[in-house]
């Protein structure tokens, strides 16, 4: 025989979990847990772009990674209104962005581009919204943070209503190079990218996969990009350096240090998903190889993959759909002192776009700037 008090303890458990789970079978286990869920946290969430290939990403990281979103509010051009969106068991219908203004959210995940971003960010921070932009719109802009969470996170501040999400190569590039550069000191960063066509758009990807089909569509690009590599990512500068070259050298500066030095050429590659990065980076003091490969393995959020024997290496086949950044081929620059040779492979559209951003909103949650309403 049990203690009575142990006795009456296990009664108690039993009988409880009986009635959960006679409520389960009636009403869904998936439908109470998100009872219970929404009881302790809650946010009304827009996701400006909803529609398009990073605002899908966005809703899926959100869902992923347990986001406390009460209410989404799906927002889209006209052309896409009316049109639904299927989120946590809800269907939410997508509106345009004054009348999600309207709905006054907590937090708004910017991905439509720097012309909506420099007219309609404003308006949703005026209202209190705290809106994380994946634009280039306000990354240089002296008054907004350009931020990558595990790196600068903590320079957010109660003040910042606008964020600016970085470029998606910078993001990759920066995840892998910010631990060195804390223990070595970075002086000059040499990077070729070998960007897939995703980070255009859907414009780009009919354009490849009418190319593949031998079909006549619409052109994202100034040649074909099937069986083709386009050292042209975005538009030429007065510098002779593509606007996404000199991303990567203004934001580097910004978000780790403005002493680095950073010359790269940006390359697109008929590559549907999965941005890759030649790197050869110079530091201020001498390194060993292997603590470099410790520091890669032991840093959230970067995955090592770097064995030559089995030919283990960074690939966008491999990076897809995940949320960590590669790195490998780590080798000595045998022609310059103190220099490294690196590849680094990510997700453009996940760490390099969506889900950075919805980290940005995690960490404000964490610093609580973004605060929670909670449900009684």
């Amino acid at each position: 025989m049990f203690p009575f008090k142990l006795h009456d303890y296990l009664c108690f458990y039993l009988t409880t979990c009986y009635i959960f789970n006679l409520v389960a079978h009636f009403y869904g286990r998936e439908r109470i847990n998100t009872i219970f869920a929404k009881k302790r946290l809650s946010m009304k969430v827009a996701v400006v772009g909803a529609t398009g290939m990073v605002g899908a990403v966005m809703l899926k990281v959100l869902a992923e990674q347990h986001f406390p979103v009460s209410e989404l509010i799906p927002v889209a051009s006209q052309r896409s209104v009316g049109k639904t969106i299927s989120f946590g068991g809800t269907e939410y219908p997508v509106i345009d962005l004054a009348t999600a203004i309207e709905k006054r959210p907590d937090v708004a995940l910017f991905s439509a581009g720097g012309e909506a971003s420099l007219e309609w960010a404003p308006k949703f921070a005026a209202i209190g919204c705290r809106v994380i932009d994946n634009s280039s719109a306000w990354r240089m802009h002296p008054d907004h943070p350009l931020i990558i969470p595990e790196i600068n996170g903590d320079l957010l501040k109660a003040d910042d209503y606008i964020i600016a999400n970085p470029n998606c190569s910078t993001i990759q590039l920066l995840m892998a190079l910010a631990p060195l550069h804390n223990k070595y000191t970075i002086q000059r960063v040499v990077v070729s990218t070998y960007q897939s066509i995703s980070g255009t758009g859907i414009k780009a990807v009919e354009q490849m996969n009418s190319e593949r089909s031998n079909r006549k569509g619409s052109m994202a690009y100034p040649y074909p990009i099937d069986q083709n590599c386009l050292p042209h990512c975005d538009i030429f500068m007065d510098n002779g350096y593509t606007k996404e070259e000199m991303k990567l050298s203004n934001e580097t500066k910004k978000i780790l240090d403005p002493s680095v030095k950073v010359s790269a050429t940006a390359v697109r590659v008929p590559v549907q998903g999965g941005h890759s990065e030649a790197v050869n980076v110079t530091f201020e003091n001498d390194y060993d190889i292997n603590a470099v490969r410790k520091i890669i393995h032991e840093t959230a959020g970067l995955k090592l993959q770097d064995n030559p024997a089995t030919n283990t290496y960074p690939m966008p086949i491999y990076a897809a759909g995940k949320n960590d950044v590669f790195v490998g081929r780590l080798r000595r620059d045998e022609t310059f002192e103190n220099t490294l040779n690196m590849w680094i492979v990510a997700d453009n559209l996940r760490k390099g776009a969506a889900t950075n951003a919805v980290q940005i909103a995690k960490k404000l949650i964490e610093k609580d700037i973004l605060r929670v309403n909670t449900f009684q």
